[in-house]
């Protein structure tokens, strides 16, 4: 296999991560004012993810990173010609960052109400975004001859484009509502599980409409397999949200996200950004690629740290497994 596929291949798996775990971080702040109903219990829904969120934000970094390494000619074009959705995703990330850090730092409900608000903002705003990027990448951007984007913001926010995103929004508050009902014990645990039963019909609804659209416009095979091995994965979220079986419903929900993904980048191969213009050229992994050595190099770095790095997030994530209740969270704001 060229190591041209082989990048593109571990690009898709980054992104695979990065939706697995940085989507239920997406749905819990979501949801923050939703089934926060006081101090305490927003307390608690923040703490679920507060040992793993800025660690599930490496899968960002690391994804971006090989992008730019393995491929920096699709790198180039997609953060040029996506300027402006993907600089008010980096905002609201650094928003919502800072909002975890600085909300219990001052006791007063004024200034945490306003923290709260920049965690809701700084999860929604990348939740609809990343859907409407992903969503214009495989439907393909006005690309000139030289690989030059020459659309403007309003190419990108089609009606395609906007499925996807409302796709990953309703899917990400699904994913999140499932994580809660699994994190937490108690009143909050029962709330978040009737929460997500009550997502499962705009969320299949929505995959379903988004993923139809796109294997109907693109017809490869290998889409349409994991497309449908999506689908099957959020029908059979379903019944496991509604009999409160949150462990299944949490695997279920997170396959399905990984699968749809998977399908969105086997969709996409062997380009990675086709043009939409007569006369256009699409990028391909090939002539987006760096050069042989380059990408060997990369491939044995990968090959060294990876496994150190899928290690510590696993033990992180097995140190933090229990249950919280809102009596594990102090009367009196610290």
């Amino acid at each position: 296999m060229a190591l041209t596929t082989v990048w593109f291949a571990l690009i898709a798996v980054l992104w695979c991560g990065y939706f697995l775990l940085e989507g239920f971080d997406f749905g819990v702040g979501l949801l923050l004012p939703v089934l926060g109903k006081d101090e305490r219990e927003r307390r608690l829904l923040i703490n679920t993810i507060g040992p793993v969120w800025d660690g599930n934000e490496v899968w960002l970094l690391v994804a971006g990173g090989a992008t730019f390494a393995a491929f920096p000619e699709w790198y180039a074009t997609l953060f040029s010609g996506f300027y402006l959705p993907l600089l008010l995703i980096v905002v609201a990330l650094i928003l919502r960052g800072l909002a975890f850090e600085y909300r219990g730092k001052i006791d007063s409900p004024r200034w945490r109400r306003r923290w709260d608000a920049a965690i809701v903002g700084g999860s929604l705003v990348p939740s609809i975004l990343w859907g409407v990027a992903f969503a214009n990448i495989v439907r393909g951007v006005p690309l000139d001859a030289h690989h030059e984007y020459a659309g403007n913001l309003f190419t990108l926010l089609n009606p395609y484009a906007l499925l996807g995103g409302l796709t990953t929004l309703s899917l990400f508050a699904l994913h999140g509502a499932v994580f809660l009902a699994l994190k937490t014990d108690g009143d909050i645990r029962h709330r978040a599980g009737a929460l997500a039963w009550r997502l499962t019909v705009p969320a299949v609804a929505l995959a379903a409409a988004f993923l139809l659209w796109t294997q109907l416009t693109h017809d490869d095979a290998w889409g349409w397999a994991l497309s449908a091995a999506a689908a099957a994965a959020l029908l059979a979220a379903v019944p496991a949200v509604r009999a409160r079986r949150e462990g299944w419903a949490f695997v279920a929900t997170g396959a399905t996200l990984v699968l749809a993904v998977a399908a969105l980048f086997v969709t996409l191969f062997p380009d990675v950004m086709p043009t939409t213009l007569d006369g256009g050229a699409s990028l391909t992994v090939t002539n987006a690629a760096s050069s042989p050595y380059t990408l060997k190099v990369m491939t044995w770095v990968a090959a060294c740290f990876t496994p150190i790095v899928l290690g510590y997030q696993s033990w992180s994530y097995w140190v933090f497994r229990r249950r919280l209740r809102v009596e594990h969270i102090p009367a009196a704001h610290q």
